[in-house]
C-alpha cells in the first residue's frame, strides 16, 4: 500500500518546491518507510514506501529502466516466478518486483501489462517520448488518481493532494454524487470532482500534451468455458484456484491477519491459510485472526451473533483470535454521540475530506482493529469480500441458469431443470419461466431506487440526467453474445470495483487489505463454468460447500445462510433533529443543482416534529450538505450552475453561494 505522486508540467519548469513540500507532507502518513523522488525538467515523482514483503524493502523506487522510463509501482506481483523464467537474462529469483516489472516493459513495451499478475498500480514516465502511463490491474484494488490540463499532468495514489493544492476550485460531478446516493456506489472512473479521475481497473491511460487516451488491456473472456464430466472435477479445481489465490496473498515478511467471521468465505480462507502454511508452501511466519460479535439479539435471533460459528474456526485451528465486542462499543459511542454529535460534525474543518465519507476522528472499532495490528505487526489483511458475490450466495434462484439454457437454445435441457425447480421451489413453472425471460426485455436502468424516487426536494433535471447511477447502472440482460450468467458476473464485477474506488485509506490505521476471493485467475474459472455448479437447484453455494468438506468445519457448511440482524425502529428525527436554523437559508446542495431548497428545508421541519419523511434519504441529504459546506470553507468548491434546471420552487433559483467569512458552527 505505498503511495506515489507525479507532476508534470508541461512547458518544463520544475513544480515550485513549496507545492511539492506540502505535497509530500499530505503523503507522509501513508508511507512511513522510505521517502524517495525523481525530479527531471519538468517533471517531479514522489514515492514513499509501506513494506509488506521481503523484495520490497531492496526496491528503490521511482525505478529507472535501461532505456531511461521512470516506473513507481505500489503493488505485490504474483506471477514473479513466470516472469523472470521469461526475462532470465536481466533477472534473478531476488529480483525485486518493480525490476521485474521494468524488465518487462523494456521487452514488451506496454504489452507487458496484460502479464502483470497481482494487485497493482503504476506510473511510467516515458522520456523518449515524452508521455505518462498510468495502469491498474484487472480487479483495481488499489488506487491512482489523475488530472490534467493545457499546462500539466498531475498524478496521486490520495486524492486530497490533487484537489487540495490544485489552486483553484472544482465543479461537483453529479454522476458520482447519484451513485453515492443510491449506495450503489458511483463508476469507478469518477471523483466527486470533475477533471478529476481514478484509472479504471484492466486499463491504462495515455497522458501527453493534448492527448488522453484510456485504453483497456486485458478483459475477461466471454467465450471462454470450462465443462468437466463430474463434479468432482470441478471441485478439484475449485481447490485448486483458491489454495493459489490465497497462498499468493499470503506472500508478506510478517504475521498476516484474516478477518473471520462466521460465514463459509472468510472461514474457508483461514483454513485454506492454514494448509498452505503447514505445507510450508507459504511466505509469511503466522496467520492470525480477527473477529468481531454481536450479543444483543442473543434472547430474539441467537444465529445472529457471529461468535457462535467463529470460534468453530478457532477450534479447529487450535487458536483464538482477536475479538471485539460490537455491543460495548455501540454502547460507548452512543453515549459520546449523544453529547457530541450534531449537524455538521460528520466533517471536521482542519482535516480535508476529498469524498462524502465521514472524517470524524476514528470510531471505537476502527481503533482496536488498528490496536489489533499494532500489537501483532500485521501490515496485511484478508478479507471475503468476493465470496458472496461470485459463488451463489442468497436465496437459490434458476434466472441465470435459465437465461443461459434460453440463449443457448437447449430447450430440451430448460423444460427437464424448469421441472426439479418448480419441484423444489413448490412454485408454478410458468412464473418461474418469466422471470429469467423478464430480464431480456425490461431495462433495469429505468427504474429508480424507492428510497431515491421518494426524494421530492432532488432538482428534476439532476434526476433526470443521472437516472443510470441513481438507479444502480442496472442493465438489460442481453440474449444474443456472452451468456447471461456471465453478464451477470460482469456487472456484480464492476459493482466490487466501484466498491474498492470508495473504500478511502487511513494513517490512522495503516494496512493492505487483499481479496483472495478477487483473484482474478480464479474469477476465471468461476465466470466460465455453467451457472448450475454455482447454484444447485435449491441449492446456494452449490460448488463451493462440496469442494470444501473436509477443508472448514461441517457445522459451517450446513449452517443457514446468516441470519439478518433484526431492524431497530427508525428514528423519527435523523441526525440529532438539525432545526432550521441550525441548517441555515443557504442551502449549497441547491447552489450545485441537486437539491431545492424549499423543499429540503420543508422536509427538514417535517422530520423535527415526527412527521413521516423518507428518513434514510435524508439523513443522506443532511451528510452531503454537511459535506458541500466543508468543501466550501475550504475553497474548493465551485458552486456556479452550467445547466439550466426547472426548479420545483416559485422563488427564483440559487445560482450561488458563499459561506460565511467564520466557519458556522452547529450544536
Amino acid at each position: 500500500m505505498s503511495v506515489q505522486f507525479g507532476r508534470w508540467n508541461f512547458e518544463g519548469q520544475t513544480p515550485a518546491p513549496d507545492y511539492i513540500e506540502k505535497v509530500s507532507a499530505a503523503l507522509a502518513p501513508y508511507g512511513p518507510d522510505s521517502n524517495e523522488s525523481f525530479s527531471q525538467g519538468g517533471v517531479k515523482i514522489l514515492y514513499r514506501a509501506f513494506h509488506t514483503t521481503k523484495e520490497s524493502r531492496r526496491e528503490m523506487q521511482p525505478c529507472i529502466s535501461p532505456s531511461g522510463a521512470v516506473i513507481a509501482w505500489d503493488g505485490r506481483l504474483d506471477n514473479r516466478a513466470d516472469l523472470i523464467g521469461e526475462l532470465c537474462d536481466s533477472l534473478t529469483v531476488n529480483s525485486t518486483d518493480v525490476a521485474i516489472v521494468a524488465a518487462a516493459y523494456e521487452k514488451w513495451g506496454t504489452n507487458c501489462l496484460g502479464k502483470l499478475i497481482g494487485d497493482w498500480a503504476l506510473s511510467l514516465w516515458n522520456t523518449r517520448e515524452r508521455s505518462v502511463l498510468l495502469a491498474k490491474d484487472p480487479i483495481g484494488t488499489k488506487h491512482l488518481y489523475y488530472s490534467f490540463d493545457d499546462k500539466h499532468v498531475t498524478w496521486s495514489t490520495i486524492l486530497d493532494p490533487l484537489v487540495l493544492f490544485a489552486g483553484k476550485p472544482f465543479k461537483l460531478c453529479e454522476e458520482y454524487i447519484a451513485g453515492w446516493f443510491a449506495i450503489k456506489f458511483p463508476a469507478a472512473h469518477l471523483t466527486p470532482h470533475v477533471g478529476i479521475y481514478s484509472v479504471p481497473a484492466s486499463s491504462s491511460v495515455i497522458l501527453r500534451p493534448g492527448k488522453h487516451v484510456v485504453n483497456k488491456y486485458w478483459d475477461f473472456d466471454p467465450g471462454k468455458r470450462i465443462l468437466y464430466r463430474t463434479n468432482a472435477e470441478y471441485e478439484e479445481h475449485f481447490r485448486s484456484a483458491l489454495t493459489i489465490a490465497v497462498q499468493r496473498r499470503l506472500r508478506s515478511d510478517r504475521p498476516v491477519l484474516a478477518e473471520l467471521s462466521g460465514g463459509i468465505d472468510s472461514s474457508s480462507i483461514v483454513c485454506m491459510a492454514d494448509l498452505v502454511i503447514a505445507r510450508g508452501t507459504a511466505e509469511c511466519p503466522r496467520l492470525d485472526t480477527i473477529s468481531w460479535f454481536d450479543d444483543s439479539y442473543d434472547h430474539i435471533e441467537p444465529d445472529t451473533n457471529e461468535r457462535h460459528w467463529f470460534t468453530k474456526v478457532e477450534e479447529k485451528r487450535c487458536r483464538t483470535g482477536w475479538h471485539i465486542d460490537i455491543r460495548a462499543l455501540k454502547q460507548r459511542e452512543e453515549n459520546e454521540h449523544n453529547s457530541q454529535t450534531s449537524f455538521g460534525s460528520e466533517f471536521e474543518t482542519d482535516r480535508f475530506a476529498a469524498t462524502p465519507i465521514s472524517n470524524r476522528l476514528p470510531s471505537e472499532f476502527v481503533k482496536q482493529y488498528a490496536e489489533c495490528l499494532r500489537s501483532q505487526g500485521n501490515r496485511v489483511t484478508l478479507s471475503g469480500i468476493g465470496g458472496s458475490e461470485f459463488l451463489g450466495d442468497g436465496v437459490p434462484t434458476p434466472r441465470q441458469e435459465f437465461q443461459d439454457l434460453l440463449a443457448t437454445t437447449r430447450f430440451l435441457t430448460l423444460s427437464r431443470q424448469l421441472k426439479a425447480w418448480a419441484a423444489k421451489m413448490r412454485k408454478p413453472r410458468l412464473p418461474l419461466l418469466w422471470e429469467a425471460m423478464r430480464g431480456f426485455f425490461s431495462p433495469a436502468s429505468t427504474i429508480l431506487q424507492e428510497d431515491i424516487r421518494a426524494c421530492p426536494w432532488f432538482y428534476p433535471g439532476f434526476v433526470s440526467r443521472n437516472r443510470a447511477a441513481l438507479g444502480g447502472y442496472q442493465s438489460r440482460v442481453k440474449l444474443f453474445g456472452a451468456l447471461p450468467s456471465f453478464q451477470d458476473n460482469i456487472d456484480t464485477l464492476e459493482y466490487v470495483r466501484r466498491l474498492q474506488e470508495v473504500y478511502v485509506l487511513s494513517p490512522k490505521s495503516l494496512y493492505e487489505k487483499r481479496y483472495p476471493y478477487l483473484d482474478s485467475e480464479l474469477l476465471e474459472f468461476v465466470f466460465a463454468i455453467p451457472r448450475e455448479q454455482i447454484v444447485g437447484v435449491g441449492q446456494r453455494r452449490y460448488l463451493a460447500k462440496r469442494a470444501l468438506v473436509g477443508i472448514i468445519p461441517g457445522e459451517l457448511l450446513n449452517r443457514r445462510k446468516k441470519a439478518a440482524v433484526p431492524q431497530e425502529p427508525k428514528k423519527p428525527s435523523p441526525i440529532g433533529s438539525p432545526s432550521l436554523l441550525e441548517i441555515g437559508q443557504h442551502i449549497v446542495g441547491g447552489a450545485v443543482g441537486i437539491i431545492a431548497p424549499d423543499r429540503f428545508l420543508k422536509a427538514v421541519q417535517k422530520a423535527q416534529h415526527n412527521k413521516e419523511v423518507p428518513v434514510d434519504c435524508l439523513r443522506r441529504t443532511l451528510l452531503l450538505e454537511s459535506w458541500l459546506r466543508h468543501l466550501a470553507t475550504r475553497g474548493v468548491l465551485t458552486t456556479s450552475v452550467a445547466t439550466k434546471r426547472k426548479s420545483y420552487s416559485s422563488a427564483p433559483e440559487t445560482q450561488g453561494f458563499q459561506m460565511p467569512s467564520q466557519p458556522q458552527r452547529f450544536s
